[in-house]
């Protein structure tokens, strides 16, 4: 059974930094990517970052890059997101993420891997 577990959230000021956190298990984590998306209140969840199962390739959404970095622990079987210059418009419920299968990087749909949720508020 995939578990994908997230942690890290949280209330911060603008121009504060959090690190999430996603813990999976259940599957051979080093031949999977990884997502994180968010969700707002009366918005569609969107993509926020993914990484490739060697973690050697990233993708991020416009409005976050250059302020987060999404990463992987294989050994660990832990996917982080390091996110700096939070904005008040960075403030949703974010998610882990993984594809139904292994070795490909589409995901986001209801019949994929997702954890719970972390809540990440940012004030202004």
């Amino acid at each position: 059974q995939v578990r994908l577990v997230e942690s890290g959230g949280g209330l911060v000021q603008a121009g504060g930094s959090l690190k999430l956190s996603c813990a999976a298990s259940g599957l051979a984590f080093s031949d999977w990517g990884m997502g994180w998306f968010r969700q707002a209140p009366g918005r569609e969840r969107e993509l926020v970052a993914h990484i490739t199962w060697g973690g050697f390739s990233t993708y991020y959404t416009d409005s976050v890059k250059g302020r987060f970095t999404i990463s992987r622990d294989n050994a660990k079987n832990m996917v982080y997101l390091q996110m700096d210059s939070l904005k008040p418009e960075d403030t949703a419920v974010y998610f882990c993420a993984a594809p139904r299968v292994p070795h490909i990087m589409a995901m986001g749909a209801a019949s994929d891997y997702w954890g719970q949720g972390t809540q990440v508020t940012v004030s202004s």
